[in-house]
């Protein structure tokens, strides 16, 4: 895309160089794919350049995991198999996210290799599946806003709706905190397109805790991330129910990749799997399983693209 507008790209990580006209830039997928007109009516006309940010991409500590929010969907993709986590794939089962979340860009390797993790949290559409793995794993959103401030978001309430974010003008995401209490649950992933490797339509994660708790979290077939948690794995009719609660008619997206009531419908139904799976005993095989689902024992890794890059396939 021609960004014609633009009169300037500015390399910096500070938000008191932010401006009217101005947006940051990080992997540039979105930029450069909507243009100058990317975010309204008034044209860009600076390039907030974060390239020469000197952020780790990921850092692992017993805490838990931190990735900057220039940390690539590569990066990311090869986590699981680096010696950053060595030892820890029994300990950490949320770990087993990573790479189905990854998967369901269903990008080219251009994308793969540029895309960020903040920049799919900023912009900020119902199928971003950074979104869908930082609030199934209750990641916090660290963010430095101009005058040295800084508060911290879970990112469940830093997105707001469909292409909206709580971030304020000026505001930059620096990083997504994934706390090791999330990622020592047992976890279950499902996600549904209408089409084949098409975008998300439906993408929902499960969490069950040590101590009993589920934790259920809807993403791109609403216009937010739900969570739903409760203090035991529930039956099939409590949970039925508590999507009732959480989730009103108006709050399922609707757009050419599914409609609302497809997407509802979905919803029940990869939740109900959910809660099988991690209501049986660890270790046994979901019963049922629907659209693209990527369990250890079932999907070979393929080679992360930053080394050797996948066939390009549709952009999502």
């Amino acid at each position: 895309m021609d960004m014609n507008t633009i009169e300037a790209v500015v390399p910096t990580t500070d938000p008191a160089e932010w401006r009217a006209g101005d947006a940051w830039l990080a992997g540039g997928t979105v930029l450069f794919s909507y243009g100058s007109y990317a975010f309204g009516a008034e044209p860009l006309r600076r390039l907030l350049d974060l390239g020469s940010a000197d952020w780790p991409a990921i850092t692992v500590t017993e805490n838990g995991i931190e990735l900057a929010a220039t940390c690539t969907v590569a990066e990311l993709y090869a986590l699981p198999d680096s010696a950053q986590v060595a030892g820890r794939a029994g300990v950490w089962p949320g770990l087993d996210l990573i790479r189905p979340c990854c998967d369901s860009f269903v990008a080219s390797f251009k994308v793969w290799n540029m895309s960020t993790v903040g920049g799919n949290l900023c912009t900020s559409l119902p199928a971003g599946p950074m979104i869908s793995l930082c609030a199934g794993l209750d990641g916090t959103a660290g963010i430095l806003g101009p005058g040295g401030s800084s508060r911290e978001l879970p990112v469940t309430d830093l997105v707001t709706g469909d292409g909206q974010n709580a971030l304020a003008p000026g505001e930059l995401l620096r990083s997504i905190r994934l706390p090791a209490a999330a990622l020592t649950a047992r976890v279950a992933f499902r996600r549904l397109s209408l089409s084949n490797l098409g975008r998300s339509g439906v993408l929902l994660i499960g969490r069950h805790e040590a101590g009993g708790q589920l934790t259920l979290t809807v993403t791109a077939a609403t216009k937010r991330p739900v969570q739903l948690r409760f203090a035991h794995v529930p039956d099939a009719t409590e949970l039925s129910h508590g999507l009732d609660e959480a989730i009103p008619d108006t709050l399922y997206h609707d757009d050419i990749h599914g409609l609302p009531e497809w997407r509802r419908d979905m919803t029940y139904r990869l939740a109900e799997e959910i809660r099988g799976e991690l209501a049986a005993p660890e270790g046994a095989r979901p019963g049922a399983v629907s659209g693209d689902f990527w369990p250890p024992e079932r999907h070979a890794p393929r080679t992360p693209p930053a080394s050797t890059p996948p066939v390009p396939k549709k952009d999502a």
